[in-house]
């Protein structure tokens, strides 16, 4: 007998295995095998092969990669690990060496090759470091950009606005919604360069989810973020996830990590080094390898994995990296 199906809110269909109760989609990983690579079992994202040279320094390198459905998947990594360049790589932005039989699908669809609208209308959409909200544009109009298969962009139907008018107050009201969900609905008529950092990183993600994604990526959503907002982008993030969303994000708050994970993926030199929960990776000696490198040489025990010590060192780092990128967006 074939395995019931059901069918998501964008029309896919899925296996059992596409739960509602994200406790019941977390218990699906209990038994999956705590290594780099491990097969997942209902993997939305699988990667193979996937490799990006600069010169003689090989950036990315990832044998194979699953990211399982309806999860929060942190992908963490010292600076340098490729995080960044294998978000690039995955949603068109850049392409990977030629000749090592790449492959990557989402969703059952082949995405090799695939251009980057291509791969956000299929589902799966992203964010990046530095925020790319067009600053001299209202908030409105930045989250109206994010809708998709507008008729009234196309030339032919243009002219004849009752084709498109009644979408377009769709899109309106949801842009709206949007706005209103993540405290911006006030903001909605001032230029977007006019927002703080945090307020910036808000508005990418919620012009993100115009396009109703099957997956969402960040890429550092707290760089930069004041505390209060950290604790509301937390929140939104952990929301996306409880309606059924499958988000990937890199981050290097590893408290942020720890908080809101249900797996954690750890790149170094490129390579996948370690997968788990954060409740075991941390404790990881491969991952401890990874931050500290020739720092760390000495032997520590159980208890001392990750201590308090490790973790400020660590913050410490990503608060270096934050005040550079503030910094780059000032300029």
């Amino acid at each position: 007998m074939s395995e019931p199906t059901t069918t998501t809110p964008n029309g896919a269909a899925t296996g059992s295995q596409d739960l509602a109760d994200p406790a019941q989609r977390r218990a699906l990983m209990a038994d999956v095998v705590q290594e780099p690579g491990s097969s997942k079992p209902d993997p939305i994202l699988t990667v193979d092969r996937i490799q990006r040279h600069f010169g003689g320094v090989t950036a990315v390198d990832v044998s194979h990669l699953e990211v399982q459905r309806g999860l929060i998947t942190a992908l963490i990594g010292p600076n340098g690990a490729g995080k960044t360049t294998f978000f690039n790589l995955i949603t068109g932005f850049d392409r990977p060496a030629s000749g090592k039989g790449a492959h990557w699908s989402f969703n059952g669809a082949k995405l090799d090759r695939t251009s980057a609208p291509k791969v956000a209308k299929a589902g799966m959409v992203r964010t990046f470091q530095l925020t790319k909200a067009l600053s001299r544009m209202t908030v409105i109009d930045n989250m109206l950009l994010g809708a998709k298969d507008q008729s009234g962009e196309s030339l032919a139907k243009a002219m004849f606005k009752p084709l498109w008018r009644d979408q377009e107050a769709a899109v309106l009201v949801k842009a709206e919604e949007l706005l209103d969900r993540f405290k911006l609905l006030e903001k909605k008529d001032d230029y977007a360069g006019s927002l703080s950092g945090g307020q910036r990183k808000l508005l990418e993600m919620a012009r993100a989810l115009m396009t109703d994604p099957t997956m969402i990526m960040l890429d550092e959503p707290m760089a930069g973020v004041n505390p209060a907002l950290t604790q509301s982008l937390l929140g939104h993030i952990q929301t996306l996830r409880d309606e059924g969303m499958t988000v990937l994000f890199v981050e290097h708050d590893m408290h942020v990590v720890q908080h809101i994970s249900d797996w954690i993926v750890v790149m170094a030199e490129g390579r996948v080094v370690a997968e788990g929960p954060a409740d075991t990776v941390m404790a990881n000696p491969a991952v401890i390898d990874a931050y500290l490198g020739a720092h760390h040489d000495t032997d520590l025990g159980d208890d001392d994995l990750l201590s308090d010590e490790v973790i400020s060192e660590l913050h410490h780092e990503a608060d270096e990296d934050e005040a550079r990128r503030a910094r780059e967006e000032g300029h």
